[in-house]
């Protein structure tokens, strides 16, 4: 398996550990994750919730990964996945 692949499986499994995760997140480490997300999967469609001052932050944590690449932003949401899960909150 190379390192891209070893890499997508890792991803993945940590989105999947995310998703199953039934309690509230911290916001701050909820919009890491989501911006981490949203740069790994290249995936740049504009935040689309009720809530003005929700999409303003959703904004804002994307413009804080822009100059990552998308392997990096992969790396970086394992990481936070990772560290969160084993300090919790």
């Amino acid at each position: 398996m190379s390192s891209t692949e070893e890499l997508d499986k890792e991803f993945q499994d940590a989105v999947d550990r995310v998703n199953a995760y039934t309690d509230p997140f911290p916001a701050d480490v909820l919009l890491s994750l989501y911006a981490y997300y949203k740069k790994a999967t290249n995936s740049y469609s504009k935040p689309n919730s009720k809530k003005a001052i929700i999409n303003a932050f959703k904004t804002n944590a994307l413009f804080q990964v822009k100059n990552i690449s998308e392997n990096e932003a992969k790396r970086q949401y394992i990481d936070l996945a990772n560290h969160y899960f084993l300090y919790g909150k």
